[in-house]
Formats: structure tokens, sequence, C-alpha cells
């Protein structure tokens, strides 16, 4: 059993690294022409194959379980061309044993699949982020036209509101605008500036100018009266220190979409929002899915054996690749469409990320023992209805 699990393991790391080279090339070259308008004096062509070069591991992380199913599927029914999954058939070997002896050979790819999912990509996304803001002056991310923003509680009790326009690398930041309100949700003053940047859980604000609004602003709006004094007052500093729970951690975590944080990060930046009293629910729902991320390899390779069992009379290697492309695609489609209406219906995290693919294994076992019993199912169904013994 173990030279026959060997022999599989090595069939199908090796299947599996020719389609991931081959996705991974493709979809590189795509992004590559995408990429070329952007090309010029600042930003030259190597700065370009740089950025796809950090680009790789995300999209490994990506193509990875559609490369595996293919992969997966590829071997097996090369050994099924080849009868050899007959002999083992033959030797005593059941499909549900096989099919443990897939899963035994997933696990080192399980394994990597954590630690690129939790070491490489992070660390590949945010360097790729740091290097576009210094190359490109953009990160892309969750920015709108007006920039970012970020909400958290001021040292007075009351909150404060901060936009940043431009993200620059090492923490630094730009064109930051600072709203301050009290504990009624009043606005107390308004704070722009041009630069600034993140030192020991401090935001230390360069160029500021600071518009202090009177407490009794909001009683002569409303009476309509006209004061006796100037309601805003307006003051120029060279430098203000604000104590803030935001770090660069946590600013270009703002950046990253959620599932290609590591996990820790996404729950220290879920924290973070919660303590805000903002809204985590797609940072869960990404820290759901990245859990499961993993498992969804076992659910790959348990699609791939009923498909990659079947004899060759019943379909060349071709059309069993072909199918893998559908029911891989399908899968990735059904996952989006998970998320989106998970999001939409404010479904619980867990069933976002675990039912497409608890889903997609009950299917794929479910085929799995049909193969397997097919003559039991054909036998019973003959016995409960006599008459299809004619019609074959």
């Amino acid at each position: 059993m173990r030279t026959a699990r060997r022999y599989l393991a090595r069939e199908i790391y090796r299947s599996s690294t020719v389609v991931l080279l081959a996705l991974i090339g493709l979809f590189t070259f795509f992004a590559l022409i995408e990429e070329l308008d952007d090309v010029g004096k600042k930003f030259t062509l190597a700065n370009l194959f740089y950025m796809q070069a950090l680009q790789l591991p995300t999209r490994l992380y990506d193509l990875l379980p559609i490369g595996l199913l293919i992969g997966a599927i590829l071997s097996l029914a090369g050994l099924a061309q080849r009868n050899e999954l007959v002999i083992l058939r033959v030797s005593g070997v059941s499909g549900i044993k096989l099919l443990i002896m897939l899963w035994l050979v997933t696990i080192p790819l399980v394994i990597g699949a954590f630690v690129l999912s939790e070491v490489v990509t992070p660390a590949a996304e945010i360097k790729a982020s740091e290097t576009s803001l210094t190359l490109l002056g953009e990160a892309g991310g969750g920015r709108l036209n007006s920039g970012y923003w970020f909400k958290e509680t001021a040292e007075q009790g009351g909150t404060r509101i901060i936009n940043i326009a431009q993200l620059k690398a090492n923490g630094n930041v730009g064109d930051v605008t600072v709203y301050e309100f009290n504990t009624g949700q009043e606005l107390t003053s308004l704070s722009q500036a041009g630069t600034g940047h993140f030192a020991d859980g401090t935001l230390v604000l360069q160029q500021v100018v600071q518009t202090h609004i009177d407490a009794r602003s909001l009683s002569a709006l409303a009476d309509a009266i006209k004061p006796d004094a100037p309601l805003t007052r307006v003051q120029s500093v060279g430098e203000r220190v604000l104590q803030t729970t935001l770090t660069p951690e946590r600013l270009i975590a703002r950046v990253l979409t959620p599932e290609r944080m590591s996990m820790l990060d996404l729950v220290d930046y879920i924290d973070y929002l919660e303590s805000n009293q903002l809204q985590t629910e797609r940072q869960v729902v990404a820290l759901w899915r990245k859990m499961a991320y993993p498992f969804t390899l076992l659910v790959m390779i348990t699609i791939a054996a009923p498909i990659g069992f079947m004899q060759t009379r019943r379909g060349g290697v071709g059309s069993k690749v072909f199918v893998g492309i559908l029911l891989g695609v399908g899968f990735f489609m059904l996952n989006q469409l998970a998320l989106n209406v998970g999001m939409l219906s404010q479904w619980a995290p867990w069933v976002t990320a675990l039912v497409p693919n608890l889903g997609a294994l009950a299917v794929a076992l479910a085929a799995l023992i049909l193969m397997e019993n097919q003559h039991n199912v054909r036998r019973f169904n003959q016995t409960r209805w006599p008459w299809s013994k004619a019609a074959a």
C-alpha cells in the first residue's frame, strides 16, 4: 500500500505541477499585457516584471484548488487508461480505500497551502502594495475617491474620523483630514495635514491647519441668531501628535483584500473594527474562508476521484479533463455566489464558508459510492422492476 500511495503521489504531484505552471503562466501573461499601459519613465518594464513576480504567490493561492483538481484527473485518468487502477482494484483495494489514499497524498499539499495562505501570500501582498505605493502612488484595495476612512474613539471619549488620501511606504501618509466629535456627535474640530507618519501608537501630523468650532455654533445655527463672537477659530501648527489605535499594519489591512491577509492579522483587524463599532461581516466571513481553504484541497481531490476512476471506454482523458475544468469553474462560481448571497442575506459566516465545500464533498462521495456499488444498484433495480430485465 505504501508503494502504491507513493506512486499515486508522484503522478498527482507531477501532473498538478504542470497544470499549475501552465495556468500561472497564462494568467501572468494576460496581466502583463493589461499592465503595459502603465510603463513609462518612472514605472519601467523591469518594475512591471517585479510587480508581477510579487503577484505569483497570490495567483498560486487562487489557482491551487483548480490546478489540483485538473492535475489529479489527468493522473488518475492516465492510470485508468493504462489499467493500473484495475490492477489495484483486483488486488483488493476498494474505491473508498483509494480515496483514503488520495486524501493521504493531499496532506502535504494541505500543509503547504496553509503556509502559503498564512505566510507567503500576505507577505507578498504587503510587499506588492508598498511597491505599488512607491512606484505608482496607489495601492488599490478599499480606496474610495476621497481616500481611506477610519473611525476610532478619541482620548476625551468622543469619536474621531480620519481620512487619509494617500498611503505611502513605511507607514507614511499624505493629505490627512481628522474630524473630531464630542460625545453628543457634534463636530468640535477639523484638522488638515499635508503629511504624517505613525510612531509608537501615535499619528504625528506635519503642516497642520486646525479649525476649532465653538460649542455655541449648533444653537446659533438652530436659532438663526448672529453670534457676538466668531464660532470658529483657525490656527496653523507645525506638528500635532494624536494617540491612535491605528498602526501601519492596520493601514495595510485596510488596503488588502481580507482573503489575502493572514488569520492573525484578520483577528487583529476584526478586533479593531469591533472596538470602534464598525462592520466586521466581510472580515469574519474571510476568516472562516481562510480556515476552510486547506479543506478545499481535500474536496478537490474527492471530486477528481469518481471522474478519474471511470474507465476510458466511458470517455477519454480529454473529456475527463473537460469535465474537471467545468466542475472547477462551477465550484469557484458557487463559492463566489455563496459569498455574495451570504453577505446580502446575512447568513452565518460558517455557512458561507463551509456549505459549498460540504455540498461538493457530499456529491463527490455519493458519486463514488454509486460507482463502487453500481452492480448492486443494477441488481436492485432489476429486482424491484422486473420488466427492466427485458429492456436490458
